[in-house]
């Protein structure tokens, strides 16, 4: 149980750093924000089309006596709502990350250049092209994993007690996993750690990973606080990423003194 501690420092860590390179804070904020904006229209719009696309989709409740047709495609339209707002949570990094490719690689070899013993970060030496195809490739098969524990946990949901209690935290933990591996993944991939491997390597330490992600994920279910937590996030889960791997920090790796190698990183 200790790693869940471990786990929320390096969250805490990750904010610090980024409080105190107020350049590479501000280049990541930008991706969030572009994120923000397109989601909040998506949402808008599923909000006052929702409805009209629950009716088109159900004719045969045209002939239900009332008011058992108004009631089911009400409840239709909660639930198809809810999925827009679950997915939205659960896609929100990812999405992100790729639309920020370019600013959270440059903060996380910063990051990995501030607590270097050696002052180096780790690069894959691939063009940002094909960074970025793994990227998306792989982000696609997180938010697929993703998709199906949320409509298990959606169905498990209609449980009486179990599924008001029980399932939504289950739900913050599973969301709080996959949150961790779509932001360590920007550290891992620059170190040539495939998919595959980089889910072996969270499942080996999950209290460490819970620790991390599930608190994020919670504070993520408001998505004003996730634009402003991402950059931080991103800085925490490399620091991370360096203990899943075992590799060496300096005594003094919490960025106190690494202002000038992260302005160089971005000039």
């Amino acid at each position: 149980m200790r790693d869940l501690g471990v786990g929320f420092r390096y969250l805490l860590r990750g904010q610090k750093w980024v409080g105190r390179h107020g350049r590479q804070y501000g280049f990541g904020l930008l991706p969030g924000l572009i994120t923000l904006v397109l989601y909040v229209g998506a949402l808008l719009a599923l909000g006052v089309w929702g409805d009209d696309l629950v009716t088109w989709s159900t004719p045969f409740a045209d002939d239900w006596s009332s008011p058992w047709a108004g009631l089911f495609r009400g409840l239709l339209t909660a639930v198809l709502f809810a999925l827009g707002l679950l997915l939205a949570v659960v896609t929100f990094t990812a999405v992100t990350l790729l639309i920020g490719q370019p600013f959270y690689e440059s903060l996380s070899e910063a990051v990995d250049r501030d607590v270097s013993p050696d002052g180096t970060a780790p690069g894959s030496g691939l063009p940002l092209w094909r960074e970025l195809w793994i990227s998306a490739r792989d982000s696609l098969r997180i938010v697929v994993r993703a998709a199906l524990w949320g409509v298990l946990l959606f169905a498990a949901g209609f449980v009486p007690f179990v599924g008001q209690t029980v399932v939504p935290v289950i739900g913050f933990f599973v969301t709080g996993f996959f949150l961790t591996e779509e932001l360590t993944a920007v550290a891992l991939q620059r170190r040539g750690v495939e998919l595959r491997a980089r889910l072996a390597l969270l499942r080996s330490r999950r209290t460490l990973v819970w620790g991390f992600g599930t608190p994020l994920a919670v504070a993520f279910v408001v998505p004003f606080v996730a634009v402003f937590l991402m950059p931080g996030a991103v800085a925490g889960a490399t620091l991370m990423a360096r203990d899943l791997l075992g590799e060496e920090d300096r005594a003094d790796g919490d960025g106190t003194d690494g202002e000038q190698t992260a302005q160089d990183v971005t000039a």
